[in-house]
């Protein structure tokens, strides 16, 4: 059999093959960078790389990705077209790119067969095990070797990955343990003006609060609220309700069935000192509330499924409750669990539980300071794979 590149030359298939029918915006002039992220976690972190390549290397990225990005001047958004030879010679055809990242370690053979055979410098970054995409393992016998020969680098999140890609068929001098990259889920914006009014309004008040909070857990969150107060009794509960309509029925239950003084942000309130709960306008302003609150609840997580990323309150210093059930943020999750950065609980008790060791400052404090240190890593990393992209694109092909 003869070969291309280091790959088996086999029949075109092209004639029997049809391409997505997937909206291609015109490709912009100058360069561009293909990053692709294979699951919701890479996301994250590719999102933010792609942020960083477009404000310090000045070019255009194409981020394919199953989860939604950010919206940036700069960044076009597609998903993984199917990993065909037409769908990859139509996705090169288009976006020509001068360079393209791949990450985790997800092998798209026929989209990497047509970058080598261009000769688009090639880089694999968060390296954690090199798999190539199901359904594609029995393309050619040897591929993974082949294919990950032809990587110039292969950037790994640790020791043992980079043992899992040498062994697989990278080349020893292109693979590097780096560490993970930054995620782009981080740090949430508030205004500071109003950070530091409602600081002073709250003063010295203890404050926790229960995020993207659905109906099915509202008893849990009053629950552990009623018994926390025994112990601090000038204890603030700030609501952001998964629905924000669901705000005003929310706030006439508390007052008629617990007596509790409830305010409001729609209706322009503000949390006074006989305030024992805060209804925040849905989640519009979590950058807020997460400065202001030393504990912050995840709603979804005693139930369906974690409904905000934990990054985001790690990022800003707002120790973490949470129940059993990550959601799709599960490698997150898993990350800061092995930091002991959260505190897990799997019943509404053990919610009340939990809040209640949380109230003493330092204990809340030493949390926070785990989690954010797992918020925080990575950024060295993500300048790193900026740089050696930048280099990538300057090399000839």
């Amino acid at each position: 059999m003869a070969y291309s590149f280091g790959f088996p030359l086999l029949k075109s298939t092209a004639r029997r093959e049809t391409v997505t029918e997937l909206p291609r915006p015109a490709r912009p002039e100058g360069r561009l960078v293909w990053l692709h992220a294979p699951t919701l976690d890479a996301a994250r972190s590719m999102s933010e790389l792609a942020r960083r390549v477009i404000f310090d290397e000045g070019c255009t990225v194409l981020l394919t990705t199953p989860a939604p990005a950010p919206s940036l001047g700069g960044l076009i958004v597609q998903p993984g077209p199917p990993d065909t030879p037409a769908e990859a010679r139509a996705l090169l055809d288009h976006w020509q790119p001068d360079a393209a990242v791949m990450s985790e370690g997800e092998l798209r053979p026929s989209a990497l067969r047509e970058i080598i055979e261009r000769r688009v410098p090639l880089a694999m970054v968060d390296g954690m095990s090199p798999y190539i995409l199901p359904g594609r393992e029995r393309w050619w016998p040897g591929q993974m070797r082949g294919l990950l020969a032809h990587f110039r680098y292969v950037l790994t999140v640790d020791e043992t990955a980079a043992r899992a890609f040498r062994k697989a068929g990278g080349l020893s001098g292109s693979v590097v343990v780096s560490g993970r990259m930054e995620e782009g889920s981080g740090v949430l914006p508030c205004t500071e003006a109003e950070r530091a009014a409602l600081a002073r309004t709250l003063a010295t008040r203890p404050v926790w609060l229960a995020v993207a909070l659905p109906e099915a857990e509202e008893a849990a969150v009053i629950a552990a609220h009623r018994h926390a107060l025994r112990l601090a009794h000038r204890l603030l509960l700030v609501i952001a309700p998964r629905d924000a309509a669901r705000a005003p029925a929310l706030a006439a239950q508390l007052q008629k069935d617990y007596g509790w003084t409830v305010a409001s942000r729609a209706a322009d309130e503000e949390p006074e000192p006989e305030t024992e709960v805060f209804l925040a306008d849905g989640q519009t302003e979590l950058g807020l509330w997460y400065r202001l609150a030393p504990v912050s609840y995840l709603g979804g997580s005693l139930t369906t499924g974690c409904l905000r990323d934990p990054m985001e309150a790690a990022a800003l210093g707002s120790a973490v409750i949470h129940g059993p059930r990550p959601g799709i943020f599960g490698g997150a999750m898993g990350r800061l669990g092995a930091a002991r950065a959260t505190l897990p609980v799997s019943s509404p008790a053990e919610l009340a539980e939990a809040l209640s060791d949380l109230l003493a400052p330092d204990r809340a404090a030493r949390l926070a300071h785990a989690a954010w240190a797992v918020a925080s890593d990575g950024t060295d990393v993500t300048d790193r794979v900026v740089a050696l992209i930048g280099r990538m694109m300057d090399i000839e092909r």
